[in-house]
């Protein structure tokens, strides 16, 4: 606990708020919920639908702009041919950063199931930006297969022979990482040779919802699709990653807003030192506050894409922000881990790792100036006197063994001159050294 500031209590507000743990106010509610407001109204406003989104043409030119830079630093010329666009970049990647499991026709993958250019991204989990993305790319590339995600089911079929470069396991792993890298940013941007927009690549964990084939919804053409066939159809039609970039904008806003709106609060209203004002989740406050917030945005978010779509199934899932709705859900998980005690377990534990680990360290680092050597012939000589004192069986002959025992290994006598003499004297003390 921190020594309590000194305050005039000119409120009882103020008072309850000092001497309570954590404790929101109404101004603590309306800031968050005005906070998340304005997030939603940038969300509804501003962010829109794929296609329909000022911010999402914004957050569609900063990746192109990131696309060209990346290409230049690996050794793009944007100069030469006067090809210094986009495209040229996208192309440029796209034959430095080669993999084996960019398949894109239902030929590619012996009919087992459609595929289609527009598709592809979503159906290989290697081209995710996530660890999963890294996990099966790596896995692909070592394997060369290709595994995709079709009628619900991961699907992996043999690709052409693919090697990669480096002499051991760990050049090639580093190489598998940095082909994945390089081929997701020429993917992000869409293909070298599109018309328009073209197919970028999915949000992170986005490629989940290829096996949700849950429900059936009847959509605006008259048909009936699963959850995983509507994900599908929103991704085709740039529910992508450069979208989702512009859905996180009004989820950065309001999280920022509030974060700052309690740091500011809690320093120059209560008078808390600087390094109790930092937003981490230890303080309910803070947490409340998010949780109102983010809660208020993505309230807007559904009645907005609701009102819109009306409530046409593939309209609602491309008007909704999945990335408020992520930030959401997340906040209540945790919340109700520190509810139930569960993080302060895990903090308890972590914290309990750590100090075993540096008491190990320290153990390491003596151990490591032990002289093995030396250690090794002390010890056989101890052997070896055991040895000679398990055969003995007279005490004069046990007192004559230790002696020579210490002047062979020049130790010094513990007493001095002759023993008898020295043990009836009573104000005698042994001395070892």
């Amino acid at each position: 606990m921190y020594a309590q500031p000194e305050y005039v209590f000119d409120t009882k507000d103020n008072a309850d708020l000092l001497t309570k743990k954590d404790t929101c106010d109404k101004y603590d509610y309306l800031a968050a919920v005005a906070c998340g407001a304005i997030g939603g109204i940038i969300d509804i406003f501003l962010v829109g639908t794929p296609g329909d989104s000022a911010l999402g043409n914004w957050t569609d030119e900063q990746v192109d702009n990131a696309v060209m830079s990346f290409a230049k630093k690996m050794g793009w010329n944007p100069r030469a041919k006067n090809k210094g666009n986009v495209n040229s970049a996208i192309g440029f990647l796209e034959g430095k950063y080669r993999v084996n499991y960019d398949q894109r026709k239902p030929s590619d993958v012996g009919d087992l199931f459609n595929i289609a250019p527009k598709t592809h991204h979503m159906m290989s989990p290697a081209h995710s930006p996530d660890v999963v993305g890294l996990f099966f790319s790596v896995l692909n590339q070592f394997t060369s297969t290709s595994s995709f995600v079709a009628k619900g089911q991961l699907i992996t079929v043999q690709s052409h022979t693919y090697e990669l470069q480096g002499g051991n396991f760990i050049a090639k792993l580093f190489c598998g990482i940095a082909n994945w890298i390089g081929h997701l940013m020429s993917d992000v941007a869409g293909s070298s040779g599109a018309h328009g927009r073209g197919m970028g690549i999915v949000i992170p964990f986005y490629e989940f919802f290829g096996v949700c084939k849950l429900g059936a919804f009847k959509t605006g053409d008259g048909g009936m699709k699963d959850l995983s066939e509507i994900a599908m159809q929103a991704f085709t039609e740039g529910y992508d990653f450069r979208f989702g970039v512009a859905m996180a904008i009004p989820v950065a806003v309001t999280n920022l807003s509030i974060s700052l709106i309690w740091a500011l609060r809690r320093h120059f209203q209560y008078g808390y030192p600087v390094k109790e004002c930092i937003p981490t989740s230890k303080h309910e406050t803070l947490r409340v506050m998010l949780l109102m917030g983010n809660g208020t945005l993505c309230v807007m978010d559904a009645i907005d894409a609701g009102l819109r779509s009306g409530m046409e199934p593939i309209g609602f899932f491309m008007h909704l922000n999945l990335i408020a709705w992520f930030r959401l859900v997340t906040l209540v998980l945790k919340e109700i881990c520190i509810r139930v005690g569960l993080k302060d377990a895990l903090a308890e534990d972590l914290e309990a790792l750590k100090r075993i680990n540096a008491a190990l360290g320290t153990e390491l680092e003596r151990l490591k100036s032990l002289d093995i050597e030396r250690y090794k012939k002390e010890t056989a000589r101890y052997n070896e006197l055991s040895k000679e004192i398990l055969c003995i069986t007279k005490e004069e002959d046990l007192h004559t063994t230790l002696v020579e025992y210490y002047k062979n290994n020049d130790f010094s006598l513990p007493w001095k001159g002759d023993f008898d003499t020295f043990m009836s004297d009573r104000n005698s003390t042994m001395v070892f050294e």
